[in-house]
């Protein structure tokens, strides 16, 4: 695996409980020296667990040395970052392109080469064109399987998959990479062959219908609240239907996290290079970054308009639970921009501080809910970790007149309302 980031290391080590020996490979040495010290530098549960068992057993080894990874291996997955370029909103294939090249260094025999990043359609095409050998011999086929690993259930995902999508038109990279699934696909027989391009364009196609999805019930929700019905109502009425489903229609913050924002910016890129009109998802984009705007606004009519001094908590600062990604949570624009207006703003996380607001004046951290509840005008449950789901928040606050914004719709409205709790959800 080459790549140690949280899909090469989540994939690296997922592939060693399954027996094979894996070698995860990152240029960053600090993150090698701490993976081989068995700590994990994300934050995703259970990986601990497994990356220790399997590091003990010797199928998983960590190094900053190519060279013996790709030796050592059968089957290389390229599992590096494709970021957003900062000029223009296409993924930046830099990385990718680099280990290209230092691969054509050291394969010396039959290898299959993987690309597990997301990347646009035709990135295969350029990878082999960097990787031809001037030889008859065929030393490498280059296969496209993308990851569909949700941050938070990235275990139960790979070992559960909805399907595994595996792009490429040789046969034998077919029959080994379909072996070495085996093990998780024979459950349900969910194994996708399909082209190179077919498996590029199928992971940016999944993630832009998933972000249409959160962005088409968010706006609902603002609907809801002016014609005054729940939306979770109509989130569940919906969700009935089985050519619809339920999953991603939970009215809430804009999408944020590693995938979707990027994702649906290259699609729209990639999709202007062949001259063609992604308008559905170019109006998911605006939607979604006006929605911060929109539950910021939410805020400052909550509060009436006075904003300088109140206290404000925020419950949770990451983009979902159960991971520590904070990459395009809605957070990071809520709380600087409460802050520029006089709130003075404490925050608590499970996952911990969080460098982003560390020089923000009026804005602190506290280690526990208590400290962060204390005495607050307002608190906003921001993210729907298990454990704010049960609070008391008379106990909590100590305080009268204070006010709740749930983000998550966690909490029963009428029982907020007979709690005489000044209460308010999203779409509702």
């Amino acid at each position: 695996m080459i790549g140690a980031g949280y899909v090469g290391l989540v994939s690296g080590v997922c592939f060693s409980d399954l027996g094979n020996v894996v070698y995860c490979v990152d240029n960053n040495k600090n993150k090698i020296d701490l993976l081989n010290q068995g700590k994990v530098p994300i934050y995703e549960p259970g990986l601990h667990e497994i990356l220790k068992k399997n590091f003990t057993q010797k199928r998983l080894f960590f190094t900053s040395d190519l060279r013996k990874g790709v030796e050592k291996a059968d089957i290389i997955f390229i599992c590096v970052g494709t970021p957003t370029k900062k000029n223009n909103n296409s993924a930046d294939l830099k990385y990718v392109f680099q280990v290209a090249k230092q691969l054509k260094k050291y394969i010396k025999s039959y290898k299959i080469v993987v690309t597990k990043s997301t990347v646009p359609v035709s990135t295969g095409d350029k990878i082999e064109k960097i990787l031809n050998f001037k030889n008859s011999k065929r030393l490498v086929d280059v296969v496209s399987n993308p990851e569909f690993l949700r941050e938070g259930e990235a275990i139960r995902d790979f070992i559960y998959p909805d399907r595994v999508v595996v792009g490429t038109n040789s046969k034998k990279a077919n029959r080994i990479m379909k072996s070495l699934y085996l093990p998780i696909i024979k459950r349900n027989s969910r194994y996708f062959s399909t082209s190179r391009k077919g498996a590029e364009l199928v992971k940016y196609a999944s993630n832009a219908f998933l972000a249409t999805k959160i962005a088409y019930i968010n706006e609902m929700a603002n609907l809801c609240e002016k014609a005054e019905v729940d939306v979770k109502d109509i989130s569940f009425g919906m969700g009935l239907d089985q050519r619809i489903g339920d999953r991603f229609l939970r009215a809430g913050p804009a999408y944020g996290g590693s995938c979707f924002p990027k994702d649906t910016k290259a699609l729209v890129d990639l999709a202007k290079k062949f001259n063609i009109n992604l308008s559905i998802v170019k109006t998911v984009i605006k939607s979604n970054e006006n929605r911060k705007k929109i539950l910021l606004q939410k805020v400052k009519k909550i509060l009436k308009g006075k904003i300088r001094n109140r206290n404000i908590t925020f419950l949770g600062v990451t983009f979902k639970p159960n991971t520590d990604d904070m990459r395009e949570a809605s957070s990071l624009l809520m709380i600087p921009g409460l802050q520029r207006e006089g709130a003075k703003i404490r925050y608590y996380d499970p996952t911990g501080i969080k460098q982003e607001f560390k020089n923000l004046k009026n804005v602190s951290f506290c280690s526990d809910l208590s400290s962060a509840c204390f005495k607050s005008d307002l608190i906003i449950i921001h993210t729907e970790w298990n454990e704010f789901k049960f609070l008391n928040f008379k106990k909590l606050v100590k305080k009268k007149n204070f006010k709740i914004f749930d983000l998550r719709n966690i909490y029963n409205l009428n029982k907020m309302l007979n709690n005489k709790i000044n209460y308010f959800g999203i779409g509702r």
